[in-house]
């Protein structure tokens, strides 16, 4: 499948016409944002001695399909923990940013901490083909009473394997898939009776581990809002079992 960015001569992300996204046929989609800024982060500061843990976006402003450039800085660099900055700019200006937090693994504690049942991932295909809509630009699988009916209101459970590469040429890091995915833990966590009314303003991704393999999951795991602002938190799988967790907060929107 295409890509949704090839680099240009001077080094700027030429985005693709499959790369806009679900409320403007002109508006570049925001996971795209968040996969951007995972990839710079990676490739400028990424190192084997220490493990993406906590990777936040902010998504403050919407962006045409334009070019686009990532710019990155370091802002701490110690012998256990490394924290980088970095952020987006389109021909008008700033559009996300994050913040990445690399953490040196070491021994496990012991003891156990309490943790919720971890869902029963089901195999993909187990499933059957993917229920993707026309305008999906990678695999879906809902699974579970309702999942996939516009106006369930039950958890949300999802699994989804990207079909695109990100950037012409480069194949998906671990930390760049997860990242592409956690931006639907908005959709996940607040869509409700009535369709999807909100849109990501930022998530934060946390992660005990990298995940492995191509296909993630993401479970609901709560929804609040009052006066237009929503609060959303999701689960983060692989096929083996939980990896981390997306929180995230969305400003009411025209319905999707």
């Amino acid at each position: 499948m295409p890509p949704f960015f090839t680099l240009s001569e001077s080094g700027d992300l030429l985005p693709a016409p499959h790369a806009r996204g679900p409320w403007a046929p002109d508006m570049l989609h925001g996971r795209l944002l968040g996969g951007l800024l995972a990839r710079a982060i990676e490739r400028e500061h990424g190192t084997p001695e220490l493990r993406p843990a906590r990777l936040t976006v902010d998504l403050y402003r919407n962006s045409r399909l334009v070019p686009l450039t990532v710019s990155t800085e370091l802002v701490r660099d110690g012998r256990r923990i490394r924290v980088v900055d970095a952020s987006v700019t389109g021909p008008d200006g700033p559009i996300a940013r994050a913040s990445c937090v690399m953490l040196r693994p070491g021994d496990q504690p012991p003891g156990r901490s309490w943790a919720p049942e971890p869902w029963n991932v089901p195999a993909p295909e187990t499933l059957g083909e993917p229920q993707n809509s026309r305008d999906s630009t990678h695999d879906v699988w809902w699974f579970g009473k309702g999942d996939g009916a516009p106006d369930a209101a039950e958890r949300r459970r999802i699994l989804l394997r990207e079909s695109h590469p990100l950037v012409e040429g480069e194949p998906l890091s671990p930390l760049v898939r997860a990242a592409l995915a956690a931006d639907l833990s908005s959709p996940i966590a607040h869509w409700s009776t009535s369709g999807l009314h909100y849109i990501n303003a930022d998530y934060t991704l946390s992660l005990g581990r990298l995940p492995e393999g191509e296909v993630l999951g993401l479970e609901a795991g709560g929804h609040l809002s009052a006066a237009g602002i929503a609060s959303g938190q999701c689960v983060m799988y692989d096929l083996s079992g939980p990896v981390g967790h997306v929180t995230n907060v969305a400003l009411a929107n025209p319905r999707l």
